[in-house]
């Protein structure tokens, strides 16, 4: 199914929730940088968050997905921007990424660190970040410590080691971190460049795809989650954490 996945994704705005405001809100809480900081995204998608950091700063991005046609999207808009001097692409597995050891000064994932694991992200990215570097994860997260059945039940489906968003803490200090900030994604910015351009792509497929069971299914669960969040936002969502490497 992952070309379908695929055809779904690179349509949208965005791959996962997110919104300017929060990137940028983010992006302010940081210390220490310096004056052309070295950047690398990762996970990017087609690189919405990624042109916001453009507009922040004078240094370098480097964003990284797996997906070329994601990257081509981004290229695109990079010209269009005129930011071809602050952003770069770079196709490879988060898991493996092939950067010398410190060469960057932040290391940004806007929802896509879950792919491999919170904590395993923290532990495998860290050696690419330079002395009391800092790394932004925006992660899933609960909001309360007792969410209803039905949506605990899905998410434990879903991503199996979702924690509480306090709970993520701990973890951060074991990785060798300190935690600068945090807050949640506003639950409107789960719809505007997400689920609602989510929504019409569904509809879309609904019909291109009309015979194929197996299409099917893999719509109807995009809707399955989108249901959950209607219900249940106040439970659950995306927790922005701002950390600085311990040296």
């Amino acid at each position: 199914m992952d070309n379908l996945m695929f055809e779904i994704f690179e349509d949208l705005p965005r791959q996962r929730p997110g919104d300017y405001e929060s990137t940028k809100k983010a992006f302010l809480m940081l210390e220490g940088l310096p004056k052309d900081p070295e950047i690398l995204d990762v996970g990017c998608g087609v690189g919405k968050q990624t042109l916001a950091l453009a507009g922040l700063i004078s240094g370098r991005i480097i964003a990284v997905d797996n997906h070329e046609p994601f990257l081509a999207q981004l290229r695109e808009k990079v010209r269009s921007g005129k930011y071809d001097a602050v952003v770069q692409t770079h196709q490879g597995d988060m898991a493996a990424l092939d950067f010398p050891a410190g060469s960057f000064d932040v290391i940004w994932s806007e929802g896509a660190a879950y792919i491999m694991g919170f904590a395993n992200a923290l532990e495998k990215w860290r050696p690419l970040l330079r002395p009391a570097g800092s790394m932004v994860i925006s992660e899933i997260v609960w909001f309360e410590k007792e969410p209803p059945r039905e949506v605990s039940e899905y998410w434990a489906n879903e991503v199996p080691d979702m924690k509480y968003f306090e709970d993520n803490f701990p973890v951060i200090a074991r990785a060798g971190y300190s935690v600068v900030g945090y807050f949640p994604l506003p639950s409107e910015s789960w719809w505007s460049d997400y689920y609602h351009p989510l929504e019409k792509k569904l509809a879309e497929m609904r019909t291109t795809y009309r015979d194929d069971t197996e299409a099917q299914g893999l719509l109807d669960s995009f809707q399955t989650e989108m249901e959950m969040h209607r219900k249940y936002s106040p439970y659950f969502g995306y927790g922005f954490y701002v950390m600085r490497r311990n040296d």
